[in-house]
């Protein structure tokens, strides 16, 4: 691909220069010969107005109107003049001009061929000293029989030498730019596809067993946050498996202790004793309940990361807290129940799902609460930190959680052995999390050595958190 990029655009750089270069010496040359002809007409009016004036007495003859002619015109470095008398060269200048005319015998054959009696004849022609643009003037004097003509030419080679020249410095000077332009082109294009070169190692490199390797970022292009996104990927396939293989190695763990008291007890049990045939009949029914309720809440994790687990309607706020605080009384009747504030108006919410969450929370709040201690449950619907969103909380008066444990009573298969009871999976906080997320917010814990409040913010603004979340997922 860096060779692609290269060579398409010396490609590229060549055309325009090749044109330009082109371009620029035909219209060079072009103005060159515009000017030669333009001298060239230039020393036919000079000798017209030496036939009207004379140079100061009438001519009597071609020859001395030819002489006159050529006395007074000194040839260039480029340039030679002629004077032809009865189809044979008769004049020359003095020393040498820069073509000698009469030296090429079918030349001046083609000058007397060319003329016209009473016409000025410009052409070009190719001698043995190289190209020539000349102008034939017939010359004819009264009283004199004689017919004469005025060769005035300029040698092209001479002339448009210089514009040659210039050319041969342009090609020079544009190769030389190509080679800057490939230079330059390869170190830009091995800079900017350098991401995907290590894009494709690290890609090579990463595995189910390592996804370590990220590729490094530097710059802003976009090649670069193709980079960077491609790191987030992969940070999100590193944690995506890290998740599977702690998930699979803690549901192998929680599986493993029913089977294994299920396995010992029907090993151990007397088949011909009843009753021990009914106890262990009652426990093997009691651990596999245990095993269902478990696969029940890892599918519910494993559900809530997809698209439309949450289903929004409108919800009045103050059905619903009443709704949860009624259902929460029946999980502990003997516990006492308050509410702690009630909000008004209506939400677009998965009433299922908050409900769910929510009990959970009040479930966890008469487990691991202290006995006898009322618990509160309240809701409230208010501008938060960015938009606005619902509030719903359980609080409880009971041993606080530690500081250093709080973030991690939201993993899976958590239990802080602190609180002094062990049932339970450590799943029912994962799935008040999973739930709150799918909503777009989140649950958090606050407290103090003599209780919990575990609140989940919902936001319910314009913005739709279920779009943003799946969108992110």
């Amino acid at each position: 691909m860096r060779a692609r990029i290269v060579v398409a655009i010396l490609l590229v750089a060549a055309l325009g220069l090749a044109v330009a270069g082109i371009a620029t010496y035909f219209v060079q040359r072009e103005r060159a010969l515009a000017g030669i002809d333009q001298e060239l007409l230039h020393d036919v009016d000079d000798l017209k107005a030496l036939a009207r004036t004379g140079t100061g007495a009438a001519a009597t003859s071609v020859d001395q109107l030819l002489r006159d002619a050529i006395q007074q015109n000194v040839p260039g470095r480029d340039e030679s003049v002629l004077g032809i008398i009865d189809g044979e060269p008769a004049l020359v200048p003095a020393g040498r001009a820069g073509v000698r005319l009469e030296d090429d015998p079918a030349l001046v054959r083609r000058f007397v061929s060319e003329a016209e009696p009473s016409n000025v004849v410009l052409g070009t022609a190719k001698m043995r000293a190289g190209t020539i643009r000349y102008v034939i003037v017939p010359v004819a004097v009264s009283g004199d029989a004689s017919s004469g003509l005025y060769i005035a030419a300029y040698d092209l080679d001479g002339a448009l030498g210089a514009i040659a020249q210039s050319f041969q410095v342009y090609a020079i000077v544009a190769a030389g730019a190509l080679l800057l332009i490939g230079l330059v082109g390869w170190f830009v294009a091995g800079r900017l596809l350098r991401p995907l070169r290590w894009l494709r190692d690290a890609a090579a490199g990463n595995s189910a067993r390592d996804l370590s390797q990220r590729i490094p970022v530097t710059g802003n292009d976009d090649i670069s946050k193709l980079a960077s996104t491609f790191n987030l990927m992969f940070d999100r396939l590193q944690q995506s498996f890290t998740a599977q293989r702690t998930l699979l190695d803690d549901v192998g763990h929680e599986l493993k202790t029913p089977i294994t008291i299920v396995r010992g007890h029907l090993e151990l049990m007397q088949a011909a004793d009843a009753a021990e045939v009914n106890a262990t009949r009652a426990l093997a029914i009691e651990e596999l309940d245990r095993m269902s309720d478990l696969v029940s809440e890892i599918s519910l994790l494993a559900e809530s990361g997809r698209p439309g687990f949450v289903r929004r309607s409108s919800v009045g706020l103050t059905e619903l807290t009443r709704s949860v605080l009624t259902k929460a009384g029946a999980l502990a009747p003997e516990r006492e129940w308050l509410a702690d504030g009630i909000a008004d108006g209506v939400a677009e919410l998965d009433v299922r799902r908050v409900t769910q969450a929510w009990l959970q929370l009040a479930d966890n709040a008469a487990k691991y609460s202290t006995p006898g201690t009322p618990i509160r449950l309240g809701s409230e619907r208010g501008g938060g930190r960015v938009r606005d969103e619902v509030r719903l909380w359980v609080r409880d008066e009971g041993p606080g959680i530690p500081d250093e444990e709080r973030e991690r009573v939201f993993e899976r298969f958590v239990r802080l052995p602190a609180v002094g009871h062990s049932e339970g999976s450590g799943l029912g906080l994962a799935i008040v999390s999973a739930i709150t997320a799918a909503h777009g917010g989140s649950v958090e814990l606050t407290g103090t050595p003599l209780g919990n409040t575990f609140t989940m913010r919902i936001p319910v603004g314009d913005e739709h958190p279920q779009t943003a979340m799946e969108e992110r997922a």
